[in-house]
C-alpha cells in the first residue's frame, strides 16, 4: 500500500498561534499545495487521510493548516512527518519527462544488447540536467547525462531504459 502513495512535501516549523505549518515542497509542482481539501500524513501505522482547512502561501512558502489543529502546540506534533497523495492523482508530466520513482529501478541496455549493463539507483538533479546513477552487474557505478543525446529512449512501464554506448562506456 505504501507504494500507492507519493510524498510530495514535509511538514517544517510552525507559524503562528492558529496552527499553521510551513511545506517544505519535496515536488516540482509546489501548486498543488493550494486549495487541496484533504493529504496523506506519515504515522506508524502508514499513510493516513487529514483533512485540510485551509492553505495559502508566506514569504513564497507554502503554508498549510488542518482541520483538527487549533493552534500552535497541536501543530507542533506534525512537524517532520511527510505528506503525500495517491499516485492517480500525480499531475500528469509532459512527453519525454518522468517521475524520478518510475526511473529508479529501470534496467539499462544499450541499442546493441540484450543483456542490461546496469540497473537505475539514484537520479541526481543538477542545474544543466539529471543524471542516472547505474550500478552494473560488475557492482560498479557509472554515470549516464538524462540528455536525449545519450539516452534513445525509457519505457517506465517495462521498467527498460535503452542508451547510445558511443562516448558513456568505456571499457
Amino acid at each position: 500500500m505504501a507504494d500507492e502513495f507519493v510524498t510530495v512535501g514535509k511538514l517544517g516549523r510552525t507559524r503562528g498561534v492558529q496552527g499553521d505549518l510551513y511545506i517544505i515542497p519535496l515536488t516540482d509542482f509546489p501548486e498543488r499545495f493550494e486549495n487541496i481539501r484533504e493529504i496523506f500524513i506519515s504515522s506508524r501505522e502508514g499513510w493516513k487521510p487529514i483533512k485540510v482547512a485551509s492553505t495559502g502561501t508566506v514569504g513564497g512558502r507554502p503554508v498549510i493548516r488542518f482541520e483538527e489543529v487549533n493552534s500552535k502546540e497541536d501543530a507542533a506534533r506534525f512537524t517532520n512527518k511527510e505528506l503525500a497523495v495517491p499516485k492517480d492523482q500525480l499531475i500528469k508530466l509532459p512527453e519525454d519527462s518522468f517521475y524520478i520513482f518510475d526511473l529508479v529501478g529501470c534496467k539499462v541496455y544499450t541499442e546493441s544488447s540484450e543483456q542490461p549493463i546496469g540497473e537505475v539507483t539514484e537520479v541526481e538533479q543538477y542545474p544543466a540536467n539529471d543524471v542516472y546513477r547505474v550500478k552494473t552487474s560488475e557492482n560498479t557505478e557509472i554515470l549516464i547525462p538524462a540528455l536525449k543525446r545519450f539516452v534513445i529512449s525509457v519505457d517506465v512501464k517495462a521498467k527498460r531504459i535503452i542508451v547510445d554506448e558511443a562516448g558513456l562506456l568505456i571499457e
